[in-house]
């Protein structure tokens, strides 16, 4: 194929990994506790039934699940409020850039619930790469359980469902993974392993995950 330029331009095949953000590129738990917290006892409501329906979906979904009387947009600028005001409460996890770095540019993704500005933010903050393609909360119209996301995040990588490995934390994205016809490695990072079993691989960190990531990588070379 050529480009406007008369370039020759080589498209990227093969296989892709498509990362949530929270809870496997960021470790998030600490910043958004305080954060959910915060709201929570504003509004009245019970902390631990708030957290429990955050893992995995966007904010508007959960604000319209807890607090359907809210108005979900202008309480989802108040979240991201209290999240500018915590800013360094969101670093990376430390095996995240050795793992990113042996990753083609173009066979990677990012496919968060929550806002794209902020997850650029983290992920430069902590000196990571920024991805080809960033789908947040904002770009689907239905978001975790749902596999809107994945299978956008793929579209746009030109990357078959099939050969797609998502690596989740949350039963809700896993979940959003295999609707979408991908495999599955989950994060114990934020749920205990028996919350995870529907993965099709589960392990404890991005370290132990590496090589599972880059096997996949190479299963799919020849395509």
């Amino acid at each position: 194929m050529r480009n406007d330029e008369g370039v020759r331009t080589v498209l990227p095949t093969g296989r892709a990994v498509l990362f949530d953000a929270d809870g496997v590129l960021v470790d998030s738990r600490k910043g958004y506790r305080a954060v959910w917290e915060r709201w929570a006892y504003l509004h009245g409501l019970d902390p631990v039934s708030v957290l429990a329906a955050t893992h995995a979906r966007r904010p508007v979904d959960t604000i319209a699940d807890v607090a359907p009387l809210l108005d979900a947009v202008a309480e989802y600028a108040r979240l991201v409020a209290y999240v500018g005001e915590l800013a360094d409460a969101f670093a990376v996890h430390p095996d995240a850039a050795g793992l990113l770095g042996r990753l083609p540019a173009l066979r990677w993704a990012v496919v968060t619930s929550g806002d794209a500005a902020s997850v650029r933010a983290r992920l430069t903050a902590g000196a990571l790469p920024l991805p080809a393609v960033l789908v947040d909360g904002a770009a689907v119209s239905r978001g975790k359980l749902d596999p809107e996301g994945y299978l956008l995040a793929a579209a746009q990588l030109g990357a078959r469902p099939a050969d797609c490995l998502v690596v989740e934390d949350a039963p809700a994205g896993i979940d959003a993974g295999r609707r979408a016809g991908m495999t599955v490695l989950a994060l114990t990072t934020s749920h205990a392993p028996d919350q995870l079993r529907h993965a099709d691989v589960v392990v404890d960190s991005l370290t132990r995950a590496q090589p599972h990531v880059l096997a996949w990588m190479a299963a799919g070379g020849g395509r």
